[in-house]
């Protein structure tokens, strides 16, 4: 390790909980604020049920907690799935530092998916129960559960590398070592497989979802969507780490930073294009050209317009002339657009016909129990990151 990062000692940090220090930051305090408004919140969804705490009804059974916490959330971890068959399967070499981090932010998004979907279907202790008891095998929600649930399992058994190196626990650690290879062909297909299924979910509302919105088309958009959302993501979490957790990496992360982001850039940037054709293609198939003249028409041209198009130029630009700060800048608008995506095909454009009086708002207790998902994933990540060879190598493993 060079001198000006030093993080010789780092891994053997005791964690020390002294609740003083934690709460004298700003930072903290305003997190530990948020962790203590959505447990209160937590008890009475659970105590009152959902009409106690949200806005949803018969025609909006599904609210900002499918919309953000299950739908945002799978798509943006999808680096997870791009930057390991990046290093592994394709060997691009430069992608290694981004690795870890990447599964790292997968794992903790896909099982806090998890954590929120409970909120939304209550009953925790029978979340299982389609996987082991009752399996509907010919529905297209069963499959993303199914995928899911297996793909958490994938992410976990990836991600223990760290924590098993941070315990010590050599052998393990060396044992699924060997099965990165399998893990990760794995870890593709099921992405693969609810990517896309998240977007066959709403094919069965045709009536109720608007033209510009609605098309056959739908699995194919969310899983090409996911691929450059991931790739964006990588990137944006990295620009995030590098700024609140500088001091956790080593030499190796600070000096591979840049190629990252010119890899995914590029990437990201040749995937976007292609996106931007076939959602172009999809309004000519079924010919709702008529719908451009429309409020959601000019809706519409500004997501695949401001938060595609734009993106792709500024990453395509950004690449060409080595400007990480113009690529790190699309990948932030990316991500936002990946997330208005996801928003515009399960609410806005979702029940459009019915009058403005009967469309669903969510409740400020549903926004507050969204950001508290958002607070765990983060607090939970810097706690990983600060006390696991995640951001750095454990000085035991280099030559690995």
């Amino acid at each position: 390790m060079n001198a000006e990062h030093p993080v010789e000692n780092i891994h053997k940090k005791k964690i020390v909980f002294n609740p003083g220090k934690l709460l004298s930051s700003p930072g903290n305090l305003l997190t530990a604020v948020i962790l203590a408004v959505g447990l209160c919140i937590t008890i009475l969804r659970f105590t009152k049920g959902l009409g106690g705490v949200t806005n949803l009804d018969d025609n909006y059974p599904w609210g900002i907690w499918i919309s953000f916490d299950l739908l945002c959330g799978v798509v943006l971890a999808a680096g997870g799935y791009a930057t390991t068959s990046a290093y592994y399967l394709f060997g691009l070499k430069g992608f290694g530092t981004a690795v870890r981090p990447a599964v790292t932010s997968a794992f903790l998004g896909y099982a806090f998916v998890v954590v929120a979907l409970h909120y939304d279907v209550g009953q925790p202790w029978r979340l299982v129960y389609p996987i082991f008891f009752s399996p509907g095998t010919t529905s297209v929600l069963y499959e993303v559960g199914l995928c899911v649930f297996l793909y958490v399992s994938v992410l976990a058994i990836e991600w223990s590398v760290a924590a098993f190196e941070w315990l010590g626990w050599k052998s393990i650690r060396n044992v699924i070592v060997r099965l990165t290879i399998p893990l990760t062909v794995l870890g593709v297909i099921l992405s693969t497989m609810h990517q896309s299924s998240l977007g066959a979910l709403y094919l069965i509302a045709p009536s109720k979802m608007h033209p510009l919105w609605y098309s056959s088309f739908l699995p194919v958009f969310f899983f090409i969507s996911s691929m450059f959302a991931g790739m964006s993501m990588v990137i944006f979490e990295g620009t995030l780490a590098h700024k609140g957790l500088h001091d956790q990496m080593d030499a190796a992360h600070l000096q591979h930073a840049d190629k990252v982001v010119f890899g995914f850039g590029k990437a990201a940037s040749i995937v976007m294009i292609g996106y931007l054709f076939i959602r172009i293609f999809g309004i000519a198939m079924d010919n709702n050209w008529s719908y451009l003249a429309t409020g959601y028409g000019s809706w519409l041209m500004v997501e695949l317009g401001v938060f595609v198009a734009l993106p792709a130029f500024l990453y395509a630009i950004g690449v060409r002339e080595r400007k990480a700060g113009v690529i790190r800048c699309a990948a932030a608008m990316t991500v936002l657009g990946v997330v208005i995506n996801r928003f515009n095909v399960s609410l806005v454009a979702f029940n459009w016909q019915l009058p403005s009086a009967e469309k669903y708002l969510p409740s400020w207790m549903e926004i507050a129990i969204s950001v508290f998902v958002v607070t765990l994933i983060v607090t939970a990540y810097r706690f990983i990151c600060t006390y696991m060879p995640v951001l750095r190598e454990h000085p035991d493993y280099e030559a690995h």
